[in-house]
């Protein structure tokens, strides 16, 4: 039987998400006041808008997560590098990157793990979420990306951006559970609309939800 999670404890777990590119100042801020409203893990957003989130969420608890080489990850690797650099001087607290997806395809593993390790270096301690792109690999693919992922240092392995296929599913939560360890964080991200999505994706092992209807599965769980 599922455990039942109160709404304390799944808002912790939780990534407010908000980046549509088209999203204003305003709707940067109500992402910010739904995050800080609900004493979220973090608000996740454009790198460009960190700073702005940082003077609405000072002393409330909540982190700021930028993605960086998002939603591609296509960027070239100084790119990403000095996009986890600036965001971390504007106020960021982890950093949400995209793997280099063609490489890892191609196995070039090498310079798929030293994309990672560069933007970890300039994330200078903070937290790294390494995003895999699920629907675009295969499991051995993913296996790989995992592995790399942890020999670069890595905080977390993230399911997907919700740009380029489906989001997260309770296969790939569960086979990247497996390829990391326990100790490691799984982020399941993309698709999450209802308490009971939630709760699968924390039981098949993730530690942190990424979401943008987080006011509804909040509201969704069970009385």
């Amino acid at each position: 039987m599922s455990r039942r999670w109160t709404r304390t404890e799944l808002a912790a777990r939780i990534d407010h998400t908000l980046l549509d590119p088209a999203a204003t100042n305003h709707d940067i801020l109500m992402a910010c006041e739904i995050a800080r409203r609900n004493h979220c893990a973090t608000v996740c957003l454009n790198s460009n808008r960190v700073a702005a989130a940082r003077e609405v969420l000072r002393g409330s608890g909540v982190g700021i997560a930028a993605v960086v080489g998002f939603p591609f990850g296509a960027s070239h690797v100084d790119a990403k590098a000095h996009e986890a650099t600036l965001a971390i001087a504007d106020g960021a607290t982890e950093i949400d990157m995209v793997l280099d997806i063609g490489r890892l395809k191609d196995g070039q593993r090498e310079p798929v793990r030293a994309d990672i390790a560069s933007v970890i270096a300039s994330a200078a301690g903070r937290p790294v979420k390494v995003i895999l792109e699920c629907a675009r690999l295969t499991d051995d693919e993913k296996r790989t990306g995992c592995r790399l992922a942890v020999e670069a240092g890595a905080a977390f392995v993230k399911t997907s951006t919700g740009y380029l296929g489906h989001g997260a599913t309770v296969h790939d939560v569960t086979l990247i559970r497996a390829a990391v360890g326990p100790d490691l964080g799984v982020k399941a991200s993309g698709g999450i609309l209802y308490y009971e999505d939630a709760v699968a994706m924390l039981e098949a092992g993730a530690t942190r939800l990424g979401m943008s209807h987080t006011q509804q599965v909040l509201d969704s769980i069970p009385m």
